[in-house]
Order: structure tokens, then sequence, then C-alpha cells
């Protein structure tokens, strides 16, 4: 990685180093957040295949990614709690069992209720993965490379979804649903192998401060003290209002869209999801360098998101005659890109604000925000589709009502926040320079 800036050379105290090991480490957990997430994702290029093999409806269709994520965001809070009792090896592990249980099931799964059964195993094993990497990553590198460790992870994620959407679609039009599911499955079983021989949870002589636990009191403090700190709740918020666009367009809805709604065909509409993937990728990398550089601009590229986002949406979805031009689609599905970046930048206004011993429960409800919306947005628009026989202009208006609910609370909370953030910033540097002898 390269240097962040003219205060790239200073490191805190106790920081670790980095360096090449912390690389090697941190990449082990990252491949087990990137599997996980084309588990996560396979079925969003699998959503019409799954409608015909368990003959189900739009309602019950988003009733697969609904449940999937009503266990992930429901298990982001125990998650971070775990995290910071029993470290990320113990947690990833655990997760990687899971999520490659629940692919497996849902190759095999021969009826509608089995096949839930399969995504809400896999959403608890996924839930297990993205909070323990970013705790891996605050263990491994300084402080100062946070947000681009933390868009670095996120960019593993996007990788992951372009593999479902490149890969496991061609699979499962190939060689058909179970082999596909099935065979992916073993890539569940190769990183759980890597993380159980390789995978260490902080460099040496780095080890965390013991801290006591006192059962469901420690959990209730932990969880108070997190949330009484405006950065949190405005990561919070941040993640919620961000992250769901693009998040149910990859998820579920997006190719329903644009084959039945904009008439594409299949092959075009892969590839729109794709450039979703691509320019995630690429956006991820220049917020991450950019809010590396300048903290200030954290609020800026988040809130300049959602706007461009419901431009573009409001632009698609009031196109005259219904259908929008391929040239519109394009910029929109690029500016989706953004959403995932973006949504990074809810974990740079947390971190700051919680000390280490909760920085996993402080993540743990930041990632939250961002799934909370997802699932209320798929439930809306499946229930919407349904009742107004499959409009999708009407649809997907919901995801102007959470932006704006979203943006309400974020400006409620930006200024409690900054405070904030400059008081420890200042007691930070105090208790630096007047070290005791």
């Amino acid at each position: 990685m390269k240097p962040d800036g003219p205060v790239s050379n200073t490191t805190l105290p106790g920081d670790p180093p980095g360096g090449r090991r912390a690389v090697t480490v941190w990449g082990i957990g990252v491949s087990v957040y990137f599997v996980a997430v084309i588990f996560r994702t396979s079925l969003g290029v699998a959503g019409l295949d799954a409608a015909d093999r368990f003959h189900v409806n739009a309602s019950a269709l988003s009733t697969f990614s609904i449940l999937q994520l009503l266990v992930y965001a429901g298990m982001q809070i125990p998650v971070g709690l775990l995290v910071d009792r029993l470290g990320t090896k113990k947690v990833l592990g655990i997760g990687a069992v899971l999520f490659t249980a629940g692919q497996l099931g849902f190759a095999f799964s021969p009826s509608y209720g089995t096949a839930l059964a399969s995504r809400a195993l896999l959403g608890c094993g996924d839930a297990l993965t993205f909070i323990s990497v970013l705790r891996l990553g605050t263990r491994w590198f300084p402080a100062r490379r946070g947000p681009m460790v933390a868009q670095f992870a996120g960019l593993a994620g996007m990788a992951g979804n372009l593999v479902s959407t490149l890969v496991l679609a061609r699979l499962l039009h190939g060689i058909g649903w179970t082999a596909a599911f099935a065979g992916s499955a073993l890539a569940g079983v190769v990183v759980l192998v890597l993380l159980l021989l390789f995978l260490k949870d902080h460099p040496e002589g780095h080890e965390p401060e013991p801290f006591p636990h006192q059962g469901a009191a420690y959990v209730r403090r932990q969880i108070a003290a997190s949330w009484r700190e405006p950065g949190t709740r405005l990561g919070l918020w941040v993640h919620f209002t961000t992250q769901f666009p693009a998040m149910v367009f990859l998820l579920l809805w997006g190719l329903p869209f644009l084959v039945e709604a904009q008439g594409l065909s299949r092959a075009t509409a892969g590839e729109l999801l794709t450039l979703v993937v691509l320019s995630n990728m690429v956006v991820g990398l220049v917020y991450g360098q950019v809010v590396a550089r300048h903290h200030g601009a954290r609020l800026p590229l988040a809130l300049g998101t959602v706007g461009a986002t419901a431009l573009l949406w409001a632009a698609t979805l009031a196109y005259p005659g219904g259908r929008a031009p391929v040239w519109l689609l394009v910029v929109l599905c690029a500016v989706l890109g953004a959403c995932g970046p973006a949504s990074m930048i809810g974990f740079d206004f947390a971190r700051p604000a919680n000390p280490p011993e909760r920085q996993g429960t402080a993540s743990g409800i930041t990632n939250m925000g961002g799934f909370v919306a997802s699932m209320t947005t798929l439930f809306a628009i499946g229930v919407l589709l349904d009742t107004t026989g499959d409009d999708y202009r009407v649809a997907f208006s919901v995801v102007f009502v959470l932006q704006a609910v979203g943006v309400s609370q974020i400006l409620r909370l930006r200024t409690r926040a900054a405070r904030r953030e400059r008081e420890r910033l200042i007691a930070s540097r105090v208790s630096s320079v007047h070290v005791p002898v």
C-alpha cells in the first residue's frame, strides 16, 4: 500500500507494524470473506432459475434474500461481541463451516422450504465474516491504514460478486443447478483449511490487553457504550443510506428489472451487473485513497453518492415509455458501483469513536445499517411487484423513501459526531505529549 499522505510516516503508540506478514495473514481472512460473498450473491444470477425450480412468485422469491439478510443483520451485534471476545480465527472458522454447509444444502434442496433453511444457514455463516476481517485489519495494520484496509476488504467482496456474475452464472446454465452450487461449495472447504493452518489473530508482541468479560453485564455495557458514541450511530446511518440500492440490484432485483422491465437479453443484463461490480472496484480504490488523505471528505463523498444514485434512479424510472435507453442504464450501473465504497465510509466514522476493545461491537452496529435497509427494500419491492402487476416504476420508488430517512439521520448526527471526534483527537494528542515517567 502506498503512503497515505504527509502523516504516513508517523505511527500511533502500540500500532502494529503492518508489512508483508500482515498482508499475508489478512489476505487469508479476506479470502474467507471473498468466498462468503460468492455464496451470498449467487442467488442474484439464479433468481429467475430459482423461481422456476421452486415454482414461486416475486414475493416468495424475495423471501430467499430477505431471510438471508434478516439473519445477517440480526447477527451483526452478536458477531461483534464474539469477535471482541473470542478473536478472529475462531469466529471466521465457524463462519466458513456454516456458509459452506448452507451453499451445499441449497444445491440439493428438493423444496422451497429446505432451500429457505439453507439460505438462512448461509446467511448465518456470512454474517461472521466481514466484521472479523475488519477486526483482523485493525490488529495487523497501523491505524492510519484503516480506510484503505477497509476499502480493500470491500473490494475483495466485490471480486466475489464478480465471480458470481461471470463464473457461477455460466456454470449454472452449463452444468445445471445442483452441480454448479455443489461445486462452488468446494471453495468454502479450501479457505477453511487455509484459515486453520495459517491465520493468526494478531502479530507477536501486539496481543490485546486482557479485558474482563462478565456475561450479560459485559454485553450490555459493550453495546451501550458503543451506541452512546455519535460516531457509531452516524456510521450506521451512512451505511444504511449508501449500501442498499446496489445490494438490492445485485442480490436479486437487478436481473429481473433489466430483463422484464427494460427488455434486455440475459446476456446484456449480465454485462450491466458486471459493470456495477467493476465500477465498485475502481471507485473503492479512489474513495479509500481520498478518505485516507482527507478525512474531511468522508461525509461529502457519502452524501454525493446518495444524491447521484437518487438522480440516476429517478431519470431511469421516469424515462418516457417506461424503457430507458442503454446509455442511461450504463450510467445508472456505473453510479450504483459507488454505493459499496460509500458504505465503507460508515466504518471510518465508527472506528475513531471507539477504543480497540469495542471495535468489533461498533463495527457490528454500523454493518447492520445497510443490511436492514436492503432487507426492507427487497421485501417492499417484492410486495409492490405482486400488488401492482409487476410495475417496476412503482416498486423501485421505495428506494427514495429509505434514502430520505437515512439522509435526515445523517444530517442530524453529523455535528455531534464531528465535535466528539475532535475532542478525542485533542485528548489523544495531550496524552501522547504528557507521558508519565
